[in-house]
């Protein structure tokens, strides 16, 4: 450990020395890139620091040990040996986590995409109900919301959603939610009494900047047309809704969330960007969850990862089998327990991974 742990921190500061540099301080990509492996790398250097420290006072106590004839200083020293030596073990399994490679995306802000599945009206309604548990939790952890584009249910709640997250590490959490969501309950719609079984799918991307997808203008048809739903005066009068297709690739995005056409076309622009990196992001995660069950962001979105049972109050995860009695608290987005289980998994199977490759 001590080996991968002195070329991480010479790594550091070469990036350190690096980014001094007057030629990587005019690229701006390369120092954005650097910038990024100085910090992912900073609280490593510091348990590296803390580390030896530690093997320096493990060292200290059993010479005092070995030469020290007084009977109060030695008990001193086992004592302190003792509580040193389990801070060790301690300080070693937190380090074995931070060595595992992170998914180089989790960073990122996310797009989020909630979408109707099976089940009608009640799926749309079901829908409205993962935005509000989703926009709860985002609103707890202090990050920010900006709704894209959005078509309404005709009972209530999304046909479809579309909104992104910004805040430090909101891919890295949210992509846990990625799948199929199943919901049984007795519909609004039904009259007698019976549980139906309906679904919707969120989708959740990291979101890409101007340097990792680079657009041509060339590639690009922009429409324009009339927003439609809230909006105030403007709605169905101006043409400030943008709807763009990339023509390599026929995919299309639209926002009309806001008056302005050009904030809309900048909004739009970074939804079609993150629609086409995640292209490339996709064979990356269908790579890992290949090897790994609880790698739950991967680009299959028929998988079915959470039921939300109402008769019998209970959420049950199916990637860990884990079930939960508190289907209130949840859907009123205190997801953070879920979330919690579900790293601690990939970091187990991640933990076995490396110790599979090392031997």
């Amino acid at each position: 450990m001590l080996e991968k742990l002195q070329e991480i921190k010479n790594r550091y500061f070469e990036i350190q020395k690096e980014m001094s540099d007057p030629d990587v301080m005019s690229d701006m990509k390369r120092y954005v890139k650097l910038n990024k492996d100085y910090k992912d790398l900073q609280p490593i250097v510091n348990a590296c620091d803390q580390y030896e420290n530690l093997l320096g006072n493990i060292e200290n106590a059993k010479n005092i040990l070995k030469t020290e004839k007084d009977d109060e200083f030695r008990e001193m020293a086992k004592e302190e040996l003792n509580n040193f030596t389990e801070e060790k073990e301690k300080l070693e399994e937190d380090i074995r986590i931070m060595l595992i490679p992170k998914d180089p995306q989790d960073d990122k802000n996310a797009v989020v995409e909630i979408r109707a599945g099976t089940g009608g009206d009640e799926a749309s309604i079901f829908a409205g109900d993962l935005y509000r548990m989703l926009s709860k939790f985002i609103e707890n952890k202090g990050w920010k919301m900006e709704p894209v584009s959005s078509t309404e249910g005709t009972m209530g709640g999304f046909k479809e959603i579309v909104f992104n997250v910004i805040g430090e590490g909101a891919y890295g959490v949210l992509k846990y939610e990625s799948g199929v969501h199943r919901v049984q309950r007795v519909p609004k719609t039904e009259t007698q009494g019976r549980v139906h079984t309906s679904a919707a799918t969120v989708a959740i991307l990291p979101e890409a900047d101007e340097f990792d997808v680079e657009i041509k203008n060339e590639d690009i048809r922009k429409d324009t047309f009339c927003s439609s739903g809230p909006g105030g005066q403007s709605v169905n009068t101006t043409y400030s809704a943008i709807r763009l297709t990339h023509i390599p690739t026929n995919i299309v995005v639209t926002c009309q969330d806001q008056k302005s056409q050009i904030k809309n076309y900048e909004k739009a622009l970074t939804v079609l960007r993150t629609r086409l990196y995640e292209q490339e992001h996709k064979k990356y995660l269908d790579e890992i969850s290949s090897k790994r069950k609880t790698m739950v962001s991967s680009g299959d979105r028929s998988a079915k990862i959470r039921t939300y049972n109402w008769p019998q109050g209970r959420v049950t995860d199916h990637r860990i089998n884990l079930t939960l009695y508190n289907l209130q608290d949840i859907i009123n987005g205190n997801i953070q327990e879920l979330i919690d289980q579900l790293q601690l998994a990939e970091n187990a199977e991640k933990l076995k991974e490396e110790i599979g490759t090392e031997q």
